[in-house]
């Protein structure tokens, strides 16, 4: 899996390594990696599909994968028949975000600050396009950093 940092990303553990807060290389060691999860698990993600057999009835599932090139090229290279697509993978950590009104450093929030739900809960079509699809939302328009 490749992963490309994102400023607002390495803005948060730079903060975490710059801290005093930890009394052993230890601790903090366990700090980050607990925070490069989270950052993780905010991310939408990619999984490989393949289909093979009696009308495409069995499969294998793989992934996580950062995009759609990334898995299309791994199933290039496993050699194995089948029909393979790739599916993205919201957020299940924006999800959670979204629900608990947490804030989280990722520019993948509505900045409108009567939203601030994640972008993937914006309309991509029609008239409502940008708008929030959830119902109790105002929001018309996405809005980012």
């Amino acid at each position: 899996m490749r992963i490309t940092p994102r400023r607002e990303e390495v803005k948060v553990i730079v903060d975490l390594l710059e801290s005093d807060q930890f009394d052993s290389a230890e601790a903090m060691a366990k700090a980050l990696i607990k925070e490069v999860a989270e950052l993780m698990d905010m991310r939408d993600w990619v999984a490989l599909t393949h289909r093979f057999g009696e009308q495409d009835r069995v499969g294998i599932n793989w992934g996580p994968f950062a995009s759609d090139s990334e898995a299309t090229k791994y199933a290039s290279k496993i050699g194995i028949n089948g029909k393979f697509t790739a599916v993205k993978l919201y957020s299940p950590g924006l999800l959670l975000a979204n629900a608990t009104q947490a804030k989280r450093p990722t520019k993948d929030f509505c900045t409108n600050p009567f939203c601030m739900h994640a972008g993937s809960l914006h309309s991509a079509v029609g008239n409502g396009r940008g708008k929030c699809v959830l119902e109790l939302c105002p929001c018309e328009k996405f809005a980012t950093k």
